[in-house]
């Protein structure tokens, strides 16, 4: 699953030259907690995520968060996304800040989509593998709220 870099690629290419909107960032204290999330870097792009206490806290357990629908797979029903702070439309790798973390998202039923923040909840899997590989963070059976 080499989610994160095809999504950096996919973003590069088709938004190179967007701007961000401030008021469109979705901020919140789950987002933050994401954010804390620091990485190691080992031989060539192989990338480990660092997770903080707090977060370590929330794993295995329900979450909150709203943001925007960053599609996988072709289609108007999505049943397993990328969910971002930014909507599809701005550059996520622009900027002096680095790359802004994305989660999974693996909902319990298929949604439609939209461009429109969305809230869901779902259990916080925070993986230990490879980040370029698996993403670091996931919502599984995820619910719309």
């Amino acid at each position: 699953m080499k989610y994160t870099l095809l999504l950096m690629v996919m973003c590069l290419g088709l938004f190179a030259k967007a701007q961000h909107d401030p008021d469109d960032q979705i901020l919140s204290e789950n987002w933050d907690l994401i954010g804390d999330i620091t990485f190691k870097k080992e031989k060539g792009l192989d990338t480990y995520p660092i997770y903080t206490p707090q977060l370590k806290k929330h794993e295995n357990k329900p979450f909150e968060l709203e943001g925007y629908i960053v599609p996988i797979k072709d289609g108007m029903k999505q049943s397993k996304f990328m969910l971002a702070t930014l909507p599809i439309n701005q550059c996520f790798f622009c900027g002096k800040n680095g790359v802004p973390i994305m989660v999974l998202v693996e909902m319990a039923e298929p949604i439609k989509f939209g461009y429109r923040t969305i809230k869901v909840k779902g259990n916080l899997k925070l993986s230990t593998l490879n980040m370029m590989d698996t993403p670091p963070v996931s919502l599984i059976n995820a619910k719309l709220l």
